[in-house]
This record gives C-alpha cells, sequence and structure tokens, in this order.
C-alpha cells in the first residue's frame, strides 16, 4: 500500500514508535527491506539517496521501488534522501515519489528556510511531503557520501547540533512534514561509541511543538540509545550502512564455503536475507516489538 511518510509518522506519533526508514539502491535490499516489514506486519519507508545515483539512477529504481510499495501488504512510503537539487526532487515526484527530503543544511540559515519553504509549495500541491534537514551532520568516510567527513572533534561538538528556538522557526516559516536534527549521530560505521543528546531531542520536540523529527545515521546505534530517541521525540529513523555490511559479510561466507564455482543468483539470494534478518532486527526496536 503506497502512502506519504507524513501519514506514517502521525501514525508513529500516537503510537510513540518510529518508523524505519532504509535506502535500496538494488532488487536485494528492495526485497529485504519489504519482506521484513510484511512478515512483521508494521509501515515502512524505502528510500533513494541522491549520493546512489552511482550505483542505480532514480528513473531506473524508482518505477521499482514505487510498484513494490503498491503491492505491499503493509503500508509503503517512497521518500527521497537527501535531495540536493529543486531538479531531482521534482523529478522524484515527477516519478511517483510520495515524499521527499531537500537538505540544504549546509547553505546558510536564510537560503536553507528559503529553497526549503519554495519546495514545500510545490511538493504540498501534489500531496507529497517534505523533509528538510538544519544542523551539520558529518559523516565517517566509512559507508556514506553524506556530509563533510567527520573529524575527531565533530565527536559531541554541540555547535553543529540543531538549535532548538532555531529549529521552531524553521518549521514555522517552510511548513515542512518533518525535520532531520543533528544531536550527535553521523552517517556510515561509527569509528567509536556515539555521544547523543537526548536532552537537545526533548527540547527540539517541546519547542516545535511536537514535530515530527528525522534520526540519520540510524545504522549502529545501540538498542538502547534508540529506545531513548524514541522516548524523547524521534518519529523517523535512517538506516542502511549497517544492513548493507550484513549483506556483505553473507556473500562473503558464502563464498568461503563453497570453494569451487559461485553462482549470482545464490549469492544475490545470501545477501537479500541477510538484510531481512538485519532490518527485521531494527524494525523490532523502532516498533517496541519483542
Amino acid at each position: 500500500m503506497l502512502v506519504t511518510v507524513k501519514d506514517l509518522l502521525m501514525d508513529a506519533k500516537k503510537r510513540q514508535r518510529a518508523v524505519g526508514a532504509f535506502n535500496v539502491p538494488n532488487l536485494e535490499s528492495l526485497r529485504g527491506v519489504i519482506q521484513a516489514a510484511e512478515e512483521l506486519d508494521v509501515p515502512v519507508i524505502i528510500q533513494h539517496a541522491e549520493v546512489h545515483e552511482h550505483l542505480i539512477s532514480i528513473e531506473e529504481i524508482g518505477p521499482v521501488m514505487v510498484e513494490f510499495a503498491k503491492q505491499a501488504k503493509v503500508p509503503v512510503a517512497v521518500h527521497l534522501d537527501h535531495g540536493a537539487s529543486l531538479e531531482e526532487c521534482v523529478k522524484a515526484i515527477r516519478l511517483g515519489f510520495t515524499s521527499i527530503m531537500y537538505d540544504a543544511s549546509l547553505k546558510d540559515y536564510d537560503t536553507n528556510v528559503k529553497e526549503t519553504a519554495e519546495l514545500v509549495k510545490i511538493a504540498h500541491s501534489v500531496g507529497v511531503s517534505v523533509e528538510a534537514e538544519l544542523g551539520e551532520m558529518t559523516n565517517s568516510a566509512i559507508g556514506s557520501g553524506e556530509g563533510r567527513s567527520s573529524k575527531a572533534s565533530d565527536f559531541g561538538n554541540a555547535d553543529l547540533f540543531t538549535n532548538p528556538q532555531q529549529a521552531s522557526e524553521f518549521i514555522e516559516k517552510t511548513k515542512v512534514d518533518s525535520l532531520a536534527v543533528s544531536f550527535g549521530t553521523v552517517h556510515g560505521k561509527y569509528m567509536m561509541e556515539p555521544n547523543l543528546d537526548f536532552e537537545r531531542i526533548k527540547a527540539i520536540r517541546i519547542a516545535t511543538n511536537e514535530a515530527a523529527l528525522v534520526m540519520h545515521g540510524g545504522s549502529g546505534v545501540s538498542e538502547a540509545d534508540y529506545q531513548k530517541a524514541i522516548a524523547a521525540g524521534i518519529r523517523k529513523i535512517n538506516y542502511y550502512t549497517y544492513m548493507n555490511l550484513a549483506a556483505g559479510e553473507a556473500v562473503e561466507k558464502k563464498c568461503l564455503t563453497q570453494q569451487d564455482e559461485y553462482f549470482f543468483d545464490e549469492l544475490s539470494l545470501a545477501a537479500t536475507n541477510a538484510i531481512k534478518e538485519n532490518v527485521t532486527s531494527a524494525l523490532k526496536i523502532f516498533n517496541g516489538l519483542d
């Protein structure tokens, strides 16, 4: 069932849970994510990240994502992750995506407000929900190309985190449906234990009158920290790196235990099953399931 992210986040708010959002740059990940959600009977968001255009273009994977969502037995939103231009966002809308993220977080605040507000008007006119980002999120340089590479001084640096009062003003001016906030997570693989500012999430939630807040860099966070983030107000959790690693490890194991010939379809199935298992574990945590 194809739905918007806004619909899913409104339901998540009522249930005090978070919706899992997973990048799917290939059929293995797309199948694994949908199968996991269907078996648990929970909603899910499938995403195409603009930084994955070198893996597969939005023109190729987008229509497949939309069709998988329509055929799914659970509510599925199709989302553009980290859209960097108006053109890419409009392209996603025309392909049938029900939600887009416009990321102008590395631009100055006024430009971020202006450009995001313009895109919100376009998207809302055709029933598409919009996510934006405020504050800076770096990447570990392992497994992600989003944001600048992290420095040691970035970890726990509150100067990079989202300002609650500014977040309130930003949402009021842009009318975005959800906001990705910076509170200590990074894109990619964590090289050290993240120090997450849960009180900041609470402060942003209160300042924005219970806005739908998004956690990027969700892979690799502990179960306890996921639960704290959700309790503080996170309603969407982006997750990709560790399901991707799980697939790679499954393929490696398959190759090591099968010495002679390697059939790609068997490796593909091993990757799909590993992604499904990894995503199942994440979805259970996000939805408060045993």
